[in-house]
């Protein structure tokens, strides 16, 4: 979404808040969630408005905010609780339940649908690393943006707005399109009770998720 260079992006804005008790957007510092919803709102200008946010934490202000949860297209980008924990673990060993992140999304897309929102599209990241055109197409036809086959690949590079949770975009920063990567670590659901009931926690969110997710042709995957 930053390649295509056509939507604004903000990166975070909700985990900003939390971490750090601040968050920026258009030239104003924004204190709460309330006050960063209601600048989203009155903002001028033609072009979209993208937000990319993380559901390790709960945010109440959003699931709680009708006008948001109805007026925005929502689409959530899923794993498996399995590879979220141990990912996670690595970087934040003290990590807790909550934060595999999957029971928050799927309270998040029913409430969308609850307030009587568009329904959330949810993309399988299997299935965006094994066709990311056919799943990009998809989703921007869904949402009402013109497809972008250029925005399908981009420098290695770090990024500004990574600059406070840069280890955790290592990954991304060295890649240059959607590619599978095999990643090894030393704490999984294999050899970690802890991790195990984890991901055993969230999978019933990830199925009922995953059974809503985009689908397109993948090569027969």
């Amino acid at each position: 979404m930053l390649e295509r260079g056509d939507v604004v992006v903000l990166h975070e804005p909700f985990f900003d808040l939390h971490a750090t008790g601040h968050t920026e957007f258009d030239g104003d510092t924004c204190t709460t969630a309330g006050e960063l919803l209601r600048k989203l709102r009155s903002r001028s200008g033609g072009r979209s408005l993208f937000l990319k946010e993380t559901t390790d934490h709960r945010y109440e202000e959003i699931l709680s905010d009708t006008s948001f949860l109805t007026e925005a297209r929502h689409a959530f980008l899923i794993r498996t609780p399995e590879e979220i924990a141990a990912s996670y673990h690595a970087l934040h060993p003290e990590m807790k339940q909550q934060e595999v992140g999957l029971e928050t999304l799927h309270e998040l897309y029913r409430a969308v649908l609850d307030a009587g929102g568009h329904e959330p599209i949810v993309i399988d990241s299997d299935d965006l690393i094994a066709s990311p055109a056919a799943v990009m197409a998809a989703y921007c036809g869904a949402v009402g943006l013109p497809f972008r086959s250029d925005a399908l690949t981009w420098t290695a590079e770090d990024r500004p707005e990574w600059q406070r949770t840069a280890r955790w975009h290592q990954m991304t920063a060295s890649s240059s399109g959607f590619e599978g990567r095999t990643s090894r670590y030393d704490h999984t659901t294999r050899n970690s009770k802890r991790l195990a009931a984890f991901a055993a926690h969230h999978r019933p969110f990830y199925d009922l998720l995953r059974a809503e997710r985009l689908r397109v042709d993948t090569g027969g995957k």
